[in-house]
């Protein structure tokens, strides 16, 4: 009995997983990302993709009544997948600009954020003055590589290296291959917390706000712009910023604050 009991709740898990993963594979949504991330989306101990905006799209999806299936792309392929329809939508930590918004749609913000310097703690470099001469990491196509570019003159680098991912960038930097990584902030702050031998040593002030992202004009975007303003009215945004990162946001930002869909100015 015993043995037919176990062979019938064995049938059934196997059922279940079986349809879990047709599921998975049928989702009514596919949503982009560039897993590892962190902490928007990334993959904990259990292999389990998790973070910000994995939170964050999923209730998305619930209330849009929706499946949601995840698709780890590097950053710099996310753009060319959402316009070619390969996804319905994409997430990671993607800044709004004007350029972009010449070929994608976004909806409204939910993060305010800007660059960093991360650096080796014993490296003595103390910010961006400090890397004359230096070699940078940035990642490829985002905006700290679009800042590097501009500015990268003005502090006399000696050369940009670009990567697909923070974990690539962190390895190279703790191996000394390069001397600094400029990226966006609250990855680093989140990354280096519990490792003594990097540093954030500089916050370059860039203004970014992050969204999700569509391809130009799609009307799923207006629906889940729609639902943004619902959550962060019901304070849904404001208690994954807690969540996340340990503090309550400030009022005045768009983790709180109703905005607009950004237009091309």
């Amino acid at each position: 009995m015993q043995l037919l009991s176990y062979l019938k709740s064995s049938l059934v898990g196997g059922v279940l997983a079986v349809s879990a993963i047709a599921s998975a594979n049928a989702a009514d949504l596919t949503v982009g990302a560039n897993i590892g991330n962190v902490p928007w989306e990334f993959q904990d101990a259990d292999a389990k993709t998790v973070g910000f905006e994995v939170d964050l799209v999923a209730e998305v999806a619930k209330r849009l009544g929706k499946s949601v299936e995840f698709v780890n792309i590097p950053f710099n392929g996310l753009f060319p997948a959402v316009q070619s329809g390969r996804i319905d939508m994409a997430v990671s930590s993607i800044t709004i600009t004007d350029k972009r918004l010449e070929s994608v749609t976004f909806a409204q913000p939910y993060y305010d954020s800007d660059q960093s310097l991360t650096v080796a703690a014993a490296s003595g470099i103390e910010g961006m003055d400090g890397m004359a001469g230096k070699i940078v990491g940035v990642d490829t196509g985002s905006t700290g590589d679009m800042w590097v570019g501009k500015h990268g003159a003005d502090y006399k680098l000696a050369e940009t290296r670009r990567y697909e991912g923070l974990s690539p960038a962190m390895l190279d930097l703790v191996a000394g291959r390069i001397d600094g990584y400029i990226s966006d902030i609250p990855a680093l702050l989140y990354y280096v917390k519990d490792k003594p031998n990097l540093k954030v040593v500089e916050r370059i002030t860039t203004g970014e706000k992050y969204s999700i992202m569509f391809n130009k004009d799609a009307p799923l975007a207006t629906e889940v712009n729609d639902i943004l303003t619902e959550l962060k009215k019901e304070g849904f945004i404001a208690q994954l910023h807690e969540t996340w990162f340990g503090a309550k946001p400030e009022e005045t930002t768009s983790t709180v604050a109703v905005m607009d869909m950004p237009t091309l100015k």
